[in-house]
């Protein structure tokens, strides 16, 4: 009997290589400075946007879009936007109904997500990767573990009932080595609920597509999971890196079949193991001409100003070779408005 697992951290990693090319820039040996593609362009405004954008989707991207949202809003202030962020399986019935704009999400739609769209449409929706994320493991500050890391098959065998990873049940700190008052204390689990994108991806990628516990707190944002963690000092959880405080340390996680433990930050973006994309979903007839204010927004996104905006919700940019596939699928380029500096 074959065991499904989640697809090798090598082949996903490079695929989010390749958009990572140029997006990271190192400013000294300890440390590392995000710097937007110098070859993405500056934004320019253009003229006849008029409307309204509503955004329904990831509870990850919510702050993204509601800044994006506001810069675009302050270059056209007619324009009325409306974010709601309740998860990534919300966008894709509100792309179908024709209720959302913009459809963010923090995976990939599934097989059956593309089939509805394609029943209803005649037609695939089209995917734009606007940003990338490290989804991260939370713990109380105090905790040891964020010094000494987890490797993916631990993360498994925390969080999963059914441990396709090969390790045996961790139920406790003193599982993992831990002493002193660490060591009897049960580890509480913290993550999201089955709307999220996040939750299906740490499902498919850190629990090799295995089942969650029945004692994980399911709660209903990213925020509630690292305040839940931040309060509760034998906990762990994940969300996206974005969302740290200073109440949560960062755990380093080594990679399936690995023992050297990766800390999520811009240098190591294309091999550590949680490392995912930041899509926005649309309808979008296959070689028709996108009206003006979806227009607008999209090349907004793929502007210097629209992933610098992205470095500052704590996500990292794309490189302007995904800005330029990706504008390409929804009928764009990237010379259509200037480049910055000529």
């Amino acid at each position: 009997m074959s065991i499904m697992t989640a697809p090798t951290p090598s082949r996903r990693l490079a695929r989010l290589a390749a958009g990572l090319a140029a997006a990271i820039a190192l400013a000294a040996p300890a440390a590392a400075q995000v710097q937007v593609d110098s070859r993405l362009p500056a934004y320019e405004k253009i003229d006849g946007v008029s409307g309204s954008i509503k955004s329904v989707g990831s509870d990850t991207m919510n702050n993204l879009m509601a800044l994006w949202g506001e810069d675009f809003r302050r270059m056209y202030p007619n324009v009325q936007i409306e974010i709601e962020g309740k998860g990534s399986s919300t966008a894709p019935p509100a792309l179908i109904q024709g209720t959302a704009t913009f459809g963010p999400m923090s995976r990939r739609m599934k097989a059956s997500e593309v089939d509805e769209f394609e029943s209803r449409f005649g037609y695939k929706p089209t995917v734009i990767r606007t940003g990338i994320d490290m989804l991260a493991l939370f713990v109380h500050k105090d905790n040891p573990v964020a010094k000494t890391g987890l490797t993916l098959e631990q993360v498994d065998a925390i969080f999963s009932k059914t441990r396709k990873g090969g390790e045996g049940n961790i139920a406790t700190w003193g599982d993992l080595g831990l002493t002193g008052e660490w060591a009897n204390k049960p580890i509480s689990l913290y993550g999201r609920n089955s709307a999220s994108g996040t939750y299906g991806y740490f499902k498919k990628v850190a629990l090799f597509n295995g089942d969650f516990k029945d004692t994980v707190k399911e709660q209903p944002g990213s925020s509630a999971v690292v305040q839940g963690v931040a309060t509760d000092k034998y906990a762990i959880g994940y969300s996206g890196i974005g969302y740290q405080t200073a109440d949560v340390a960062v755990v380093p996680i080594a990679p399936a079949g690995a023992t050297d433990h990766i800390f999520p930050e811009p240098a190591t973006a294309s091999t550590y193991p949680l490392s995912r994309f930041l899509y926005v979903y649309v309808n979008y007839r296959p070689g028709s001409e996108l009206e003006p204010l979806r227009k607008a927004f999209i090349q907004y996104v793929f502007s210097r100003e629209g992933q610098e905006t992205v470095i500052k919700d704590g996500y990292l940019p794309v490189s302007a070779v995904t800005a330029r596939e990706d504008l390409r699928s929804v009928g764009l380029e990237l010379g259509e408005f200037r480049t910055a500096g000529r």
